[in-house]
């Protein structure tokens, strides 16, 4: 979940201002916060109040009523709404709030995709444990490869998963394919078949790796997959 909630965020959200304000001039003001903005979190936050940037992707006005904005907000992970919000109305001159907030995205998983509700969970197991029917239960379970969807993936030869598992380590020979990353960055460890092994922190960036130069380039932070399952090729 820690990977997971990292990942790109979307939100729906009911903005209140504290006096009228024509459409035209509520769309130049908000297109401001659209790229990458400071924010300081709100004295309620669970985080240390301090200036941060993050990164707005879009803003899109879906309808309005006297003072009441319905936004679709597409941003990075750790942007406050409710401070998005307030400086809205800031830079209006008159004040605004959050009224409502719904959290409609994270990362891959959306609304009318692949996320399901506490209701949904409940009854699947009821009928898995009930009636003996497993169709519910396959249908929202899924692979943990999904939850790296977000991150870079190095795909490792069958001959390097077992030391992996160990806690090895994965070196320069052992890497197949790569997609780019930098250096101290989290990389998702992947077998031909596709298959999570570990998650680790990139000791060198990934454009060293075309040099061809032996050398490490993986360091395990967490292991997924359970030892030996791949034939043992390290002394």
């Amino acid at each position: 979940m820690n990977y997971i909630s990292k990942s790109g965020k979307e939100y729906i959200c009911l903005l209140q201002m504290h006096c009228n304000v024509d459409q035209k001039e509520l769309k130049e003001i908000i297109s401001q916060f659209v790229g990458e903005i400071y924010q300081k979190p709100p004295v309620r936050s669970s985080v240390k109040r301090r200036i941060r940037k993050r990164r707005i992707y879009a803003i899109d006005i879906l309808d309005m009523q006297d003072k009441l904005i319905l936004l679709r907000v597409q941003s990075d992970a750790g942007t406050y709404m409710r401070k998005l919000c307030h400086d809205v109305g800031v830079i209006a001159g008159c004040g605004s709030h959050m009224r409502e907030l719904r959290r409609i995205r994270s990362g891959i998983f959306t609304e009318k995709t692949n996320m399901v509700t506490l209701q949904e969970v409940s009854e699947s197991l009821y009928l898995y444990r009930n009636c003996k029917d497993e169709s519910e239960l396959r249908r929202i379970l899924l692979p943990m490869e999904y939850g790296v969807c977000g991150i870079p993936k190095v795909i490792v030869s069958d001959t390097a998963v077992n030391a992996i598992t160990y806690g090895a380590k994965l070196n320069l020979p052992g890497i197949l394919a790569y997609q780019n990353f930098r250096k101290n960055q989290d990389v998702a460890v992947l077998t031909l078949k596709g298959e999570l092994v570990a998650i680790g922190e990139s000791i060198v960036e990934s454009k060293q790796l075309e040099s061809g130069k032996k050398g490490e380039v993986i360091r395990p932070k967490r292991i997924f997959m359970e030892r030996d399952i791949y034939p043992k090729s390290w002394k």
